[in-house]
């Protein structure tokens, strides 16, 4: 009498008894990176795990992805917190360590080509205006005197660099010798001007909350006295604040292109209409903590699982 045995395959096996294995994507001593690892840990159960991409190895014949003693590429999912403390057009090429993941079959939230496009200021800008996306009004130029003309034309202008976030090494310009001497400082060690028009955004502006392309709340920064800009960097505060739906619905719009698990729509309210100021490629915690209470951290961990489990 033969006995006949089905075989399931050990990855079949393992994926269908074990715990899902999710990672995230950070920076240590992060808050925000250490708290989604911890909320992570928590909605799985499993070990806590937090990937920084300068010490990881990719060995791309094996396909293994080398951390610390663990292989990302048999992990189930990774959320991207941060790609590292500062941005640069080095984050693109940590990039594409996590795009090889996610062509390989790992779950990656956000997915690293929709991320891509929004590291680079002007690429986001972009896409944002071929969506049709109210923005402050913009130019973009390597030419020194078209620099200046533009500066002369908005009145006052700021100067963005395309790699930065929380306003840092932005400067204010305004028309005359001085503007030209920063201008061509900054080309020292920059190729493209990316100058916009200074608006009145009056005390605050807004931070649209976006989860799986879903609303799911906003809160407000306000201005610290004597600050050009809302950010907690220059002592900005943040507060609840409840839009109209329009307000929701624009920024519904301008996250859409991008494809982003998780993200926050900056929005400044203006005398001439609502204004876009960019979409975060990572989206913040703390703003919805301080201003809502929210655990936005273990809201994402929970929908990343959700997207995991058959």
């Amino acid at each position: 009498m033969h006995t006949h045995m089905t075989m399931i395959p050990a990855d079949a096996a393992r994926s269908a008894s074990a715990k899902p294995r999710l990672a995230v994507v950070g920076v240590r001593g992060g808050w925000s990176s250490e708290v989604l690892a911890d909320r992570v840990a928590e909605a799985t159960g499993g070990p806590r795990l937090l990937v920084e991409l300068d010490q990881l190895r990719l060995d791309l014949p094996s396909g293994r992805a080398l951390y610390q003693g663990h292989d990302l590429s048999t992990f189930d999912g990774l959320l991207i917190k941060k790609l590292g403390f500062a941005y640069s057009a080095d984050l693109l090429d940590r990039l594409e360590v996590l795009r090889f993941l996610a062509g390989r079959g790992v779950r990656v939230f956000s997915p690293p080509q929709a991320i891509a496009g929004l590291l680079n200021r002007l690429a986001c800008t972009v896409t944002l205006q071929l969506a049709g996306i109210p923005m402050p009004p913009t130019t973009i130029t390597e030419d020194l005197e078209q620099a200046l003309e533009a500066v002369a034309d908005f009145g006052v202008a700021i100067l963005k660099p395309l790699y930065s976030t929380k306003a840092r090494g932005m400067l204010v310009l305004r028309p005359g010798a001085e503007a030209r001497e920063t201008l061509i400082a900054y080309q020292r060690q920059n190729t493209v001007f990316y100058l916009q028009q200074a608006i009145n955004v009056g005390e605050q502006d807004l931070g649209v909350v976006f989860l799986g392309g879903e609303y799911l709340t906003t809160y407000a920064r306000i201005r610290q006295s004597g600050a050009w800009n809302t950010t907690t960097a220059s002592g900005g505060k943040y507060v609840p604040f409840d839009p109209p739906q329009e307000i929701i619905e624009l920024a519904r719009r301008a996250q859409e292109p991008f494809g982003l698990d998780f993200t926050c729509v900056d929005v400044a309210l203006t005398d001439s209409g609502p204004y876009i100021f960019e979409v975060s490629a990572f989206g913040g915690f703390r703003g919805i903590q301080d201003a809502r209470g929210l655990d936005a951290a273990r809201l994402y961990a929970q929908y990343a699982l959700g997207r995991i489990r058959p």
